[in-house]
């Protein structure tokens, strides 16, 4: 499993988390985004900076994710762009994006959209909560169990 991190949009908060359990996992963890990203001196840790513009660190992450690998992002095409390569899905705020829900998902955001594009203010998310950390947290550290049984001989 190697996780790619969307890191553009990803709060440092978030970050965090994903350093520590790569620390204590050594699993590879990846962050792609348009601008310099500062990540701790960590074998298993690196950055990837892109060109600047509309969805370039997305497009770097579908090229180079590989099936089993886990993609956080709240980027719903990206997330479902990823299922499709046969990889997982887990958002900042624990929501774990899967084959069976990326389709609802999909609609709705472009539904929102055509709201917005009409003059709807739909508005934004609100601020990550201290539950949508523990979500997080929660849900990756399930992943990655499952990942390390699977992996032990």
């Amino acid at each position: 499993m190697h996780i790619w991190v969307d890191a553009d949009a990803c709060p440092g908060v978030i970050r965090e988390i994903l350093f520590r359990a790569a620390e204590r996992t050594g699993v590879a963890l990846t962050l792609v985004a348009n601008q310099p990203v500062r990540t701790p001196p960590l074998p298993s840790v690196r950055s990837i900076q892109v060109a600047s513009g509309f969805d370039i660190a997305d497009n770097e992450i579908v090229r180079l994710v590989q099936a089993g690998d886990l993609v956080i992002t709240s980027d719903i095409p990206l997330a479902s762009e990823a299922i499709d390569k046969g990889a997982k899905a887990l958002s900042p705020r624990g929501e774990l994006h899967t084959a069976e829900n990326i389709r609802a998902r999909l609609n709705m955001r472009d539904f929102l959209d055509t709201m917005r594009a009409s003059g709807v203010q739909t508005g934004g998310p609100p601020a990550l909560s201290q539950a949508d950390r523990q979500a997080f947290a929660s849900h990756l550290d399930r992943l990655l169990a499952q990942h390390l049984r699977a992996a032990k001989p």
